[in-house]
């Protein structure tokens, strides 16, 4: 039982408002877990070692927090998962900017203003709205901001089943969400997992990759995808992959958009995640125009900000290189031939190769 001066709740209770007040805040789903995820060390140990994780040393660095809860928030007993849907009403189809390869491709989570906050808010207006019940309680707010096995978590809190594209999958809401949680020291009943899961024989993730980076069903090296080549990759993209990124210049959605769960992803009504200066319809060459004082102001409070100028213009440039070879194209890249960055100098150069300059 826990109590405080105004009334009693049993933990059934508290978790079946929690619940309630999470789909009030807008969150599509939200279930509960406990902090036993020790069935997913051996995976987490084994990605490592392959070498997987590329130059995210933070996924080394923090080794087997991820699946230990109660050692990355000490005295977590529960942990609430929560997902809220995110795509943009309105937005130009995905699959037709794609196909045109003088547009700029922009994974759609990316479109509209930074998620972290926007679900950190309600994550934390959720917390606040519980301990006016209850009284204090210890508690953590994280959106992919620390060491979390979102995934895994979601999974376990049976909010859905793990993808090969291993991604979080909804029956009623495919993949296009973005994960929460509330980590709490209220010993709370947990939800169960999904029975089964319902990918079922198909592989159409997997044979979409245009880098191959599903090396099997579950099983993604992150040194091949595309999301973690134009955001995560500090330096310079490898040549083997430049060709295969076509016109996706910030993140990739390929795996998502074949997807046949996602013929029931939903639009988000959430003013925050509307598209923001046309990124869902815009042109390379428009785009590699901005200056950076254009890329700070434009993006400010935007997922893209944290990549930096020098590297929007390095997968600008790599955009371009795969663009059909048109003076506008030519002339852009030409115009950035002597930029002061060096990363930019030599993907403006492969580039221009590319189209015989």
């Amino acid at each position: 039982m826990i109590r405080n001066m105004h009334k009693e709740l049993d933990s059934q209770q508290i978790a079946t408002q929690l619940k309630a007040w999470a789909l009030e805040l807008g969150f599509a789903r939200a279930s509960i877990t406990g902090v036993d995820f020790s069935h997913a060390e051996a995976g987490l140990q084994a990605w490592l070692a392959a070498g997987f994780h590329g130059e995210m040393d933070y996924m080394a660095r923090h080794g087997l927090k991820r699946a230990r809860p109660e050692a990355l928030v000490p005295g977590t007993r529960s942990i609430l998962s929560v997902f809220l849907p995110y795509q943009p009403p309105g937005a130009a189809n995905a699959e037709a900017a794609l196909a045109d390869g003088e547009r700029a491709y922009l994974s759609r989570y990316a479109l509209g203003r930074d998620y972290h906050k926007v679900l950190r808010s309600r994550l934390q207006a959720l917390a606040d709205r519980l301990s006016s019940q209850i009284g204090s309680f210890g508690y953590r707010v994280f959106v992919d901001s620390a060491p979390v096995l979102e995934v895994e978590v979601a999974r376990q809190a049976g909010n859905g089943w793990r993808g090969k594209h291993t991604l979080l999958l909804n029956r009623e809401f495919g993949s296009f969400f973005f994960l929460g949680e509330l980590f709490t020291d209220l010993q709370l009943p947990a939800d169960m997992p999904m029975a089964q899961e319902h990918c079922g024989s198909c592989s159409r993730c997997i044979s979409v990759c245009p880098t191959q980076a599903i090396v099997a069903p579950y099983q993604l090296d992150a040194r091949r995808c595309i999301s973690y080549l134009t955001i995560e990759l500090q330096g310079a993209i490898p040549e083997e992959f430049r060709p295969l990124i076509g016109n996706r210049v910030y993140g990739c959605d390929d795996c998502q958009l074949v997807c046949p769960w996602n013929r029931f992803a939903v639009t988000s009504d959430e003013a925050d995640f509307a598209v923001r200066n046309g990124l869902d319809d815009v042109t390379l060459v428009e785009l590699f125009a901005w200056s950076e004082e254009d890329f700070k102001s434009r993006l400010a409070g935007s997922p893209i900000y944290r990549i930096g100028y020098p590297r929007w213009l390095r997968n600008m440039a790599v955009g371009l290189g795969n663009a059909p070879s048109t003076l506008a194209v030519i002339g852009a890249l030409q115009a950035r031939r002597n930029d002061p960055d060096a990363l930019v100098r030599e993907h403006v150069e492969w580039a221009l190769a590319r189209h015989g300059c």
